[in-house]
C-alpha cells in the first residue's frame, strides 16, 4: 500500500499531539514501494527528509517543510532457530508492544522488560530503547533498510550500529538517510530474567511465579501507574535522558544530596535519575497554559490539549537550566526536536 500527500496534517502522527503539517508525506508497506518512489522522485536530495514511525519520540516546533517518509511494513517472521534461541525478522511498522506480546506468548525471553514502550519496531533500533536494566541493542542481530543517498538496500550488523545509551548510528551518521524496513532479533527459549532493577523482582513476586507473563504484566502496571497515556494526554514519555557522569562527580553530589537515586553505568561512570533532580527543582506538576510537567513523573513533559511545540520546548529549556544551576548537571533531551 502507498499513501502520498501534500500539506499533510501530522497531529495524529506524533504522540505529543502537536498541530503541525508536512509539506510532503509518503507512506509505504512494501520495500519495493519506496524503491519505486525514489526512482520517480530523483530530486529527493533537494528536500529535507524526516523518517517518521509513530512519532512517539518527537517534538515538532514548526511545520516540516520537506518530505516525511513513513515506513509501515508489517510482519513477524521466524528466520532461524536452534536449541536455545529464535531469530525473528520484524517489519518496521509493527507496534513495539505487539512484538513484546508476541514474544511472551511464544515463551521467548529478552524483551519482556520493555513492555508498553510506545512506538514501532523501526524506531526501537534508532533510539536503542531500554527499561528496567534491559536495552534492545543486546537483542538486535541486524537492521535492514534503504539508504536514501545511494538508493540501495542493505543490512547493518548490530556491532556496526554504534549503539550507546539511547543512541545509535541512525541518530547520527545515518540520521534521516537510512530508512529502516526490518530488524532481526535473537530471543531466548530458556530466558534468564533480569529483575535487579529497582523493586521489579519483589513486584513480580506479588503475582506468584516469576515468568515472562508476570514480568510483562508487572512492567505494564508500573508504567501505567507512573506514565500518562498519550491517547489521553499528549506526551513522548521520558523527555530527558538520565545523565551519565563521572563517578567522582557523582560522589560529590551524593555528599550534598544523599537521597539522589544513582546506578553504576561503568567502572568510572554513574547514572543519575533526571526525574528526581527535576522534581527537586520544583517542576513536578508545573503547568503553564497547556504545556506542563506530569503530576506523577517529572521526567515527562505533557501537552494538556493545545500547547504548541515551541511552548513545550521553551519549558524544557527552563527545566534544563534550573537543573544545571542546582546540580551542575546538563540534561540531554531524549526527545528529538524537529524544526
Amino acid at each position: 500500500m502507498i499513501r502520498s500527500y501534500s500539506d499533510f496534517q501530522l497531529r495524529k502522527h506524533n504522540t505529543f499531539g502537536i498541530d503541525t503539517t508536512a509539506k510532503y508525506y509518503f507512506e509505504f508497506t512494501e520495500t519495493e514501494d519506496l524503491a519505486g518512489f525514489l526512482a520517480v522522485n530523483k530530486d529527493l536530495h533537494n528536500w529535507p527528509v524526516l523518517i517518521l514511525g509513530e512519532g512517539s519520540n518527537m517534538l515538532f516546533v514548526n511545520n516540516f517543510n520537506g518530505l516525511v517518509i513513513h515506513p509501515n511494513i508489517p510482519g513477524i517472521r521466524i528466520t532461524h532457530e536452534d536449541r536455545n534461541h529464535v531469530w525473528l525478522e520484524v517489519g518496521s511498522g509493527v507496534v513495539w508492544d505487539d512484538l513484546v506480546e508476541y514474544a511472551v506468548s511464544m515463551g521467548l525471553g529478552g524483551i519482556e522488560n520493555l513492555s508498553l514502550i510506545p512506538g514501532k519496531v523501526g524506531a526501537a533500533a534508532v533510539q536503542n530503547i531500554g527499561a528496567y536494566g534491559m536495552e534492545i541493542q543486546y537483542r538486535i542481530v541486524s537492521v535492514t533498510g534503504i539508504d536514501l543517498l545511494t538508493q540501495t538496500e542493505y543490512a547493518i550488523d548490530a556491532a556496526d550500529c554504534l549503539f550507546t545509551y539511547r543512541d545509535s548510528i541512525f541518530k547520527n551518521q545515518l540520521k534521516d538517510r537510512f530508512v529502516i524496513t526490518a530488524t532481526t532479533f535473537k530471543l531466548d527459549k530458556f530466558p534468564e530474567y533480569m529483575l535487579h532493577y529497582a523493586d521489579l523482582e519483589s513486584e513480580v513476586g506479588k503475582l506468584g511465579e516469576i515468568n515472562l507473563r508476570n514480568i510483562r504484566q508487572t512492567v505494564i502496571r508500573i508504567r501505567e501507574s507512573k506514565l500518562p497515556d498519550p491517547k489521553v494526554i499528549g506526551n513522548a514519555g521520558s523527555f530527558f535522558k538520565n545523565p551519565v557522569i563521572e563517578s567522582s562527580k557523582a560522589e560529590e553530589l551524593l555528599n550534598h544530596y544523599p537521597n539522589l537515586p544513582h546506578y553504576p553505568a561503568t567502572d568510572e561512570k554513574t547514572k543519575l535519575a533526571a526525574g528526581w533532580m527535576i522534581e527537586q527543582c520544583g517542576w513536578k506538576g508545573f503547568r503553564r497554559g497547556d504545556a506542563g510537567v506530569h503530576t506523577k513523573q517529572a521526567l515527562v513533559l505533557v501537552n494538556y490539549g493545545n500547547a504548541t511545540g515551541k511552548e513545550i520546548f521553551e519549558l524544557s529549556e527552563e527545566i534544563r537550566q534550573s537543573v544545571n544551576e542546582k546540580f551542575g548537571v546538563n540534561l540531554e533531551r531524549e526527545v528529538n526536536v524537529i524544526g
